[in-house]
């Protein structure tokens, strides 16, 4: 399948799947007329990367899924390395929400000091 096609079927961009084959991702040939060729188990392929990238991993992170990319990435046992992988990038929202939680807080008791009432909402 050419590019257009393997993007209509996966939702990825012509531009995303040049990336993620400049990548190592996924592969393709080239027909004469020079247009690259996918075969049609690359769509498979392409939608795991775009869940993993989805769930917060980069392609560089996608690339220890490599081995289970043509299959149901979702429901396979992840391996160590994915698994630590996978922690490391929950890790950093996870220090996001709690920066953000605590900016919060402070703000609340600044302004609980200061007006001597509970937080309000603002509309």
């Amino acid at each position: 399948m050419r590019i257009g096609e393997l993007a209509g079927v996966t939702g990825a961009s012509a531009r995303a799947l040049r990336h993620y084959e400049q990548a190592g991702l996924i592969a393709s040939g080239r027909a004469p007329n020079g247009y690259r060729i996918y075969d049609a188990h690359v769509a498979v392929r392409v939608r795991n990367i775009r869940y993993l990238l989805t769930a917060g991993l980069t392609l560089d992170d996608v690339r220890v899924f490599l081995p289970c990319l043509d299959g149901d990435v979702a429901a396979a046992p992840p391996s160590d390395k994915g698994l630590r992988v996978a922690l490391e990038r929950l890790a950093v929202p996870n220090e996001r929400i709690a920066s953000q939680t605590e900016a919060r807080d402070r703000l609340e008791a600044a302004l609980r000091r200061r007006s001597g009432a509970g937080p309000r909402t603002v509309t």
